[in-house]
C-alpha cells in the first residue's frame, strides 16, 4: 500500500506542475495545431477541463501498467478518477461564479488544484476497494470518448456556453 501512496503523491504533484504549465503551452509554441489539441487554446471552461485531463491521462498510462500486477483495480479507478476530477472544473466554477456573478483568478486556480486532489483520492480509494471493477470497460469507452471530444472541439467547439470565454458573461 505504501508503494500506492507514494505514486498517487507523485501523481498529485505531476498533474499540479504539467496542467499548471499545459495552461501556457499553446502561447508557448506559437499556436501550434498538435499542441493545442491537448492544451487549451483559449480561456473557456472546456479548455481548462484540459488541464486535468491530459495531465491525468498520461500519468495514468506510465503508472497502471507498473501497478496493475499488485493493484488490478487501478485502470478502472483511474479511470474514473480522471473523469470526476475533470466534471469537477467546471461543476466548481460555475458554481461559485454563480454565487458571486463574477470570476476570480485565485477560485480558478484553487478548483484546478481541489479537482486534481479529489481525482488522486478517488483512485487511491476504488483502487483499493476495487467497487468499479465492474465498470471497467465503460468508464474506459467515457474516458476514450472524451480524448476524441477534446480533440476534435479545440477547434471545432460547439456554441453553448461551457466552450465560450466565461470573462464575456461577466463583462458590462
Amino acid at each position: 500500500m505504501k508503494k500506492l501512496k507514494i505514486s498517487m503523491i507523485a501523481g498529485t504533484l505531476f498533474v499540479l506542475i504539467l496542467g499548471t504549465l499545459a495552461h501556457f503551452f499553446y502561447k508557448w509554441s506559437n499556436e501550434s495545431f498538435l499542441v493545442g489539441l491537448f492544451a487549451p487554446v483559449s480561456e473557456s471552461t472546456w479548455e481548462h477541463m484540459k488541464l486535468v485531463f491530459f495531465p491525468m491521462l498520461l500519468y495514468s498510462l506510465a503508472v497502471i501498467p507498473i501497478l496493475k500486477k499488485s493493484y488490478p483495480c487501478i485502470g478502472s479507478a483511474f479511470s474514473a478518477g480522471i473523469l470526476f476530477g475533470t466534471l469537477l472544473i467546471p461543476v466548481i466554477f460555475y458554481t461559485y461564479t454563480g454565487i458571486l456573478g463574477y470570476h476570480l483568478l485565485i477560485l480558478d486556480i484553487l478548483s484546478f488544484v481541489l479537482s486534481v486532489l479529489c481525482s488522486f483520492c478517488i483512485v487511491y480509494r476504488f483502487t483499493l476497494t476495487c467497487k468499479l471493477q465492474n465498470y471497467a470497460f465503460l468508464l474506459c469507452a467515457m474516458v476514450c470518448l472524451w480524448t476524441i471530444s477534446f480533440l476534435i472541439f479545440s477547434y471545432y467547439p460547439p456554441d453553448i456556453g461551457l466552450f465560450a470565454d466565461p470573462a464575456s458573461a461577466f463583462q458590462g
